[in-house]
């Protein structure tokens, strides 16, 4: 006898090593989580201590007690008791469970308990019921084939081994046999006219009962032979039937019977019927899977460029299960300059509706980036876009700018979650982008102002763009989720890819149910080609943020691309134009600042403003407070001008900087 205490918030439960001595088990071996013993229990025992302990955990028991079944490292089954006691919050809400875990075996075998519960048992589970349950949880053919595999399935019936087939074009093919051993050369396709037990009762449509080693013999001589040594007594062989079709033929084998009565023709019969409903919906489940997962697919980019600076890993994880197929996407965008565009994004709903949305969606938000728009135009026009398809879908987003010149990273978020950054030590932190309405809605709301964050990624970081399915899981909070990816990302692997593969392989560990997306970027050391550098930025009127974020963007870029002995003069032109346009226009402002290649290297800032009002010197005199600022720009820049646009105008400035390399 031993005792164990189960943490039900951390999901530990500790055993002492009586209680391991109970299901066979090292201290080695067990890791203090209950998913350690599925090794010892099998899969229906399982099942039905499950239900149990959930069941005294909802209807508010302090105590439950149950007998099961457990495997020996030698292959033998022995009986266990276990008794549990619920300690609980004065709220009810249970905390942990208490217990103590003995072995009944000889309890059982000794006295009327025994017969009592086996008594219970054959009334309330009985063999069919007993699989069908098991087998309900089966999502694909394996699983079909690990539950009839487990010992309970042909243990139950009394069966030393089985095979199974399905019907393939014609052929039979064995996709398992058991034990291990027992594989019989050459039957692994085989073709319905053949003489086979399993081809003859796919033709018939009937069960085949064969009742002796004689018979055996004598009806399947192609056969017998290769299965004699197995000491095989008796066989029944069924087909397996959904929807008036066969679909396969199922075979258990016996090594001490002979005959079958009624009520076991019976029993096997329907247990091929539970079989055989259980095997079309996992291929159902399968195909669809698979058509799911390759339309959406199809609509994801068929490869990532190649981008100077930068290294890049994506992945798609789709839905387990069934048609699932969601509006999940990632996509990169090389922009000009040694810019580049990544955007990751979830349309609302799991369905071809939102994988149709999501297509159609990622291609416009492309085009408007590579149109050369600020990330914050980008996300609005996308939102516009995503409302006059008069869809009852919205979606998230997020879309992020780099300059791998610079490091520089200009973020807007519609709705989505925060993204993550890895620094070069390996630590990992949310990265807290202000954002805006998802897209859809704020265009329906007329709520198309995006705030700009800029960050600065330094080479050797790495900036994480997810969907929430990589962060949500049911009955877990969102934050406690995104605390659990940055301690998976600071644990993880420093190879991108291998890290986009284990932080996907996590997902598929907790059972996630719902798509993923993922794209990780990493600012490389390299020397990216210098000449064509351009950051844009759009600055509102009354954003101090986004002044603050234009300034930190200029001060980056000025650092990076060789102008640090200028840094000062083009703030501070730059601020002073910005300035201008915020105070004596109606609108924002766009500013941009870019290298220009020649006889001499140039920086250049643009400030465009929708006003058509050309600007003007003018002297300030000794006690004006405005007037200074085209004066300060004329005197710290080497060449400035205005030029008409449209609808507006451009007022910029140039600064002589020395080659890379050349200055300090």
């Amino acid at each position: 006898m031993g005792s164990f205490d189960w943490d039900l918030g951390t999901g530990l439960m500790h055993m002492d090593e009586p209680a391991l001595d109970v299901f066979d088990l090292r201290p080695d071996e067990y890791d203090n989580r209950p998913e350690s013993l599925a090794a010892r229990v099998p899969r229906a025992e399982a099942t039905r201590l499950d239900a149990l302990v959930s069941q005294a955990l909802k209807n508010g028991s302090v105590n439950y007690g149950v007998y099961f079944r457990i495997r020996r490292r030698d292959g033998r089954l022995r009986w266990t008791h276990t008794q549990g006691f619920v300690r609980r919050d004065e709220t009810g809400r249970p905390l942990r469970i208490i217990g103590i875990v003995r072995d009944a075996t000889q309890e059982l075998a000794e006295s009327t308990v025994r017969v009592g519960l086996d008594d219970e048992r054959r009334r309330t589970t009985s063999v069919v019921e007993a699989t069908t349950a098991a087998l309900a949880h089966a999502r694909t053919v394996k699983d079909v084939i690990d539950v009839m595999k487990d010992s309970q399935g042909p243990e139950y019936l009394g069966a030393t081994s089985l095979v199974m087939g399905l019907l393939e074009a014609g052929r039979i093919h064995l996709i398992a046999e058991g034990p291990e051993g027992s594989f019989v050369p050459g039957t692994r396709w085989t073709r319905v006219d053949e003489q086979y037990p399993m081809s003859e009762v796919v033709r018939t449509l009937a069960p085949r009962f064969i009742e002796s080693p004689q018979d055996f013999a004598d009806s399947y001589p192609v056969l017998w032979p290769n299965i004699s040594g197995l000491g095989i007594t008796s066989a029944a062989y069924l087909p397996l039937i959904a929807q008036a079709r066969p679909i396969g033929a199922i075979g258990l084998l016996y090594s001490d019977k002979s005959g079958f009565t009624s009520d076991e023709r019976n029993l096997l019969v329907a247990l091929g019927s539970s079989i055989a409903q259980s095997l079309q919906r996992a291929m159902l489940y399968e195909q669809e899977h698979d058509l799911a997962e390759g339309l959406q697919q199809a609509m994801l980019p068929r490869r990532i460029p190649e981008v100077p600076g930068a290294q890049l890993a994506v992945r798609y994880r789709s839905a387990r299960f069934g048609r699932d197929i969601g509006g999940d996407w990632y996509d990169v965008i090389p922009l000009p300059g040694g810019r580049v565009g990544v955007a990751i994004g979830d349309v609302q709903g799991h369905d071809t509706h939102a994988a149709a949305v999501m297509g159609q969606l990622r291609i416009v938000l492309r085009a408007y980036a590579a149109e050369g728009h600020t990330p914050a135009t980008v996300i609005a026009r996308a939102s516009v876009f995503l409302h006059e398809l008069d869809t009852d879908r919205f979606a998230t987003c997020t879309y992020a700018e780099a300059d791998l010149s610079t490091g520089v990273v200009q973020l807007v978020r519609a709705g989505h979650v925060d993204p993550l950054i890895r620094l070069q030590d390996g630590s990992c932190r949310r990265l807290p982008v202000e954002g805006g309405l998802p897209l859809g809605l704020s265009a329906e709301f007329g709520r198309l102002e995006y705030p700009v964050s800029t960050v600065e990624l330094d080479p050797g970081q790495t900036l994480l763009l997810y969907t929430d399915g990589l962060v949500e899981q049911p009955g877990t909070d969102l934050d406690d989720g995104m605390q659990v990816l940055a301690s998976l990302v600071r644990t993880g692997p420093e190879d991108l890819e291998a890290l986009a593969d284990r932080l996907c392989d996590v997902v598929d560990e907790q059972g996630g149910d719902d798509d993923v997306a993922l794209l990780l970027l990493r600012r490389s050391a390299m020397e990216v080609p210098q000449g064509g550098g351009r950051l844009r930025q759009h600055v509102a009127q009354n954003d101090p943020e986004a002044l603050s974020s234009s300034r930190h963007m200029i001060r980056a870029a000025v650092r990076a691309w060789g102008a640090r002995e200028r840094s000062d003069e083009i703030e501070l032109a730059a601020d002073e134009l910005i300035t201008n346009a915020l105070m004596h226009t109606d609108g924002g402002a766009i500013v941009t600042i870019r290298v220009l290649s020649g006889p001499e290297r140039r920086l250049r800032v643009e400030v465009e403003d929708r006003s058509s009002a050309l600007p003007r010197r003018r002297e300030a005199g000794s006690s004006g407070v405005s007037g200074r600022g085209l004066m300060l720009v004329d005197r710290l820049a080497d060449v400035w001008g205005v030029e008409s646009r449209g609808g507006g105008k451009c007022v910029w400035c140039e600064f002589v900087v020395p080659e890379r390399g050349t200055g300090r």
